[in-house]
């Protein structure tokens, strides 16, 4: 069973900066693709940045330029550098893993952690 831990969520002031990790519990190249996603209240999940084996990365729009998806392949964790916070990017940070197989592609997600922007 594929476990995610993600840490590194809380409280920081608007134009502050945080930086979330996501320890897996196997080989992260492995997956095909690695990625954050977040989900504000009455919001569905939605795509922050994805990185996937041969380093080709993905972030969406509302956050290109201000965060930084890496990824460390020896300590088998992700990160995610979130720099000039903004209200907006309160959310729960939700780490996911992407594998392609034969039978399809398959998510694996850690249990989240709350980033609160605000004064």
């Amino acid at each position: 069973q594929v476990q995610l831990v993600e840490s590194g969520g809380g409280l920081v002031q608007p134009g502050g900066s945080l930086t979330l990790s996501c320890a897996a519990s196997e080989s992260i190249s492995s997956f095909n693709a690695m990625g954050w996603y977040r989900q504000a209240p009455g919001k569905q999940r939605e795509l922050v940045a994805s990185i996937t084996n041969g380093g080709n990365i993905n972030y969406a729009a509302s956050v290109k330029g201000r965060f930084t998806i890496s990824r460390d392949n020896a300590k088998n964790t992700v990160y995610l550098q979130m720099n000039s916070l903004k209200p907006d990017d309160t959310a729960v940070y939700y780490c996911n893993a992407k594998r392609i197989s034969w039978s399809g592609a398959h998510d694996y997600w850690g249990q989240g952690t709350q980033v609160t922007v605000s004064l």
